[in-house]
């Protein structure tokens, strides 16, 4: 007996954690224990109970002077709840709800009762404080610029600002009153404990790195600080956060610095979620890696995710395209030459691998790597070492390899034009990027996220697109998938000189409705407005960074002979 008793009272450590008390009483109706909680509402110390008959003590300010206890044995109740309202030893009044269970013991004899009761009037005292006797604290709060929200004890949200809401995406009618994990993730997370933490002790604390979530389930950064709220007693009655949002932090690093991280990966649909859960696994490993998916769909970002999430971040990553150089120079390029290689070979030149040394080479299009490079790129992967170009001796080099190609390779294997044992090689860890017309839910957040990224680095004040032009943009197909889509909201962006993108905002092409897909082949009017927004958009860049030309090629992520090309391409000079 006394064994299911002491089960049943450590119960009362477990709902500490919710502010809820918790009172065991024994079959002669005499009080085993008291959990803190319990101490607190009823005002009593568990030392000063235990042992003494409840009805005695407690039977008219708890119990209403029935003894809801005997009530449910004899009447065959499992449990019973009530609430009602009690005044304390300072005549202070509290909104008390209370369950009584009885605990039987394995012969269905009584062995007495669990009651479990919680005070709501410090909550109802806060929620109203907030809600209406302080009008002007409400109004101070819902105009701050960083997110605040405030908690019970058990952790209910009891108040959302307007801040909260734009970070979130959730409105304050749907969390109020609903736990505070929907926002900061599960009981478990490190904020959420943090914030647990601090409505135990009353100690502040901050989260330097946190994460909260959206309404549409993304994950995004976040600081915030979280400090206990205490009633004119000095009881601790609940919690406060305050949030900034560090999305635009990390967006421009990523778009400036390159330097993309688990945040830049943004999508809920099944097919791309299946790739971020195994995203950081493959990242902590040094294994070859394939990513196949159609042109435009994020495989560049997804390589630097990798990249910057493994071991190798601090050392460089190296991109080759496969599909860029002529084949008489992507041999020289990708593994370097000796002096007197070839007419001009005046100096020793290292190739991209030995650039690479310690951290990642990317091999873009690797479908159109050569037949004659790839037995070469196949010693690589096997022995790490290659011959420089004109060279007798072999070059170490220690590598991390991944390829990526929008050309299904096991086709191009069946029809020998990509060996069948170099593709074995390639293809240890491999990762299927969906075209974005397979993953339309995922749209409304890629445009949150691409808008706030272009925001950061552009220093605009662009808050979101009209009805109007969602519609347009979320029934069009993208044949250039998330690239294209970028492309639109750059052109919207330079196009717009108001704080709501509009559906004039966007391409002409897209204006008119939809545009009938046209034969791969064709030139599609579309591209001229591609064209037109590339030329634009390097021109504010020129302007933006002075005519620094390497800054520039940095803050577009392609190199200064790629800006130089594009530059001469569109006429374009200082």
């Amino acid at each position: 007996m006394d064994d299911i008793l002491l089960k049943y009272r450590q119960l009362g450590d477990i709902f500490d954690t919710f502010s809820m008390g918790v009172m065991i009483v024994g079959s002669d109706r005499k009080i085993i224990s008291l959990n803190h909680s319990a101490e607190i509402i009823t005002g009593y110390n568990e030392s000063d109970l235990r042992g003494k008959y409840c009805q005695h003590i407690l039977l008219d300010p708890l119990c209403g002077g029935e003894c809801q206890y005997l009530t449910a044995v004899e009447s065959g109740r499992q449990a019973g709840s009530e609430g009602f309202e009690i005044s304390d030893q300072s005549d202070e009044k509290h909104s008390i709800t209370r369950i009584v269970s009885p605990i039987y013991g394995p012969d269905k004899t009584p062995l007495g009762c669990i009651e479990v009761f919680q005070d709501h009037s410090v909550f109802k005292d806060l929620l109203e404080r907030v809600r209406h006797d302080d009008r002007r604290l409400k109004i101070i709060l819902d105009n701050l610029d960083i997110g605040v929200l405030t908690v019970d004890r058990g952790g209910h949200i009891t108040f959302f600002n307007n801040r909260v809401e734009t970070i979130t995406g959730f409105n304050r009618g749907d969390v109020l009153g609903k736990s505070c994990s929907m926002i900061f993730g599960n009981a478990s997370s490190h904020d959420m404990l943090l914030f647990n933490e601090t409505i135990a002790d009353g100690q502040a604390r901050s989260s330097t790195e946190g994460e909260i979530k959206t309404r549409e389930g993304q994950v995004i950064p976040m600081r915030a600080n979280y400090m206990a709220l205490k009633n004119e007693d000095g009881r601790i009655v609940g919690g406060l956060a305050t949030i900034a949002d560090l999305s635009l932090k990390y967006q421009f690093n990523s778009e400036i610095k390159g330097r993309y991280t688990f945040y830049d990966m943004v999508g809920k649909d099944p097919a791309i979620v299946k790739i971020f859960e195994i995203v950081p696994v493959v990242a902590s490993s040094d294994a070859t890696i394939l990513i196949e998916g159609p042109t435009g769909t994020g495989k560049d970002v997804l390589v630097k995710v990798i990249h910057n999430a493994g071991q190798r971040s601090k050392k460089p990553l190296v991109k080759v395209n496969c599909a860029a150089l002529p084949d008489n120079l992507l041999e020289s390029e990708m593994f370097g030459y000796v002096k007197g290689a070839f007419t001009g070979a005046e100096t020793d030149k290292p190739g991209r691998f030995q650039e690479a040394d310690g951290g990642t080479i990317f091999l873009d299009e690797i479908g159109d790597l050569p037949l004659s490079l790839q037995a070469k790129l196949l010693r690589v992967l096997e022995d790490k070492e290659f011959y420089p170009l004109g060279s007798r001796k072999t070059t170490q080099v220690d590598v991390r390899i991944i390829s990526a190609t929008n050309q299904n390779l096991e086709r191009l294997v069946s029809e020998k034009r990509f060996r069948e044992d170099l593709f074995y090689r390639l293809n240890v860890m491999r990762l299927d990027l969906p075209p974005l017309k397979d993953r339309r839910g995922d749209i409304p957040l890629l445009i949150s996220h691409i808008l706030k990224r272009l925001c950061a680095t552009r220093d605009t004040m662009v808050e979101k697109f009209s009805n109007n032009a969602m519609e347009v943009l979320l029934n069009y197909d993208y044949p250039g998938n998330v690239r294209e889509l970028q492309n639109i909201i750059e052109h919207a962006l330079i196009v717009c000189q108001d704080k709501i993108i509009e559906r004039n905002h966007l391409p002409l092409s897209l204006q008119g409705g939809m545009p009938v897909p046209l034969p791969t082949e064709e030139k599609r009017p579309f591209d001229k407005e591609i064209e037109f927004s590339e030329k634009t958009i390097i021109l504010d860049r020129l302007q933006k960074f002075n005519w620094n030309k390497g800054k520039t090629a940095a803050a577009l992520d392609i190199n200064r002979t790629t800006l130089w090309r594009k530059m001469k391409k569109y006429n374009i000079s200082y």
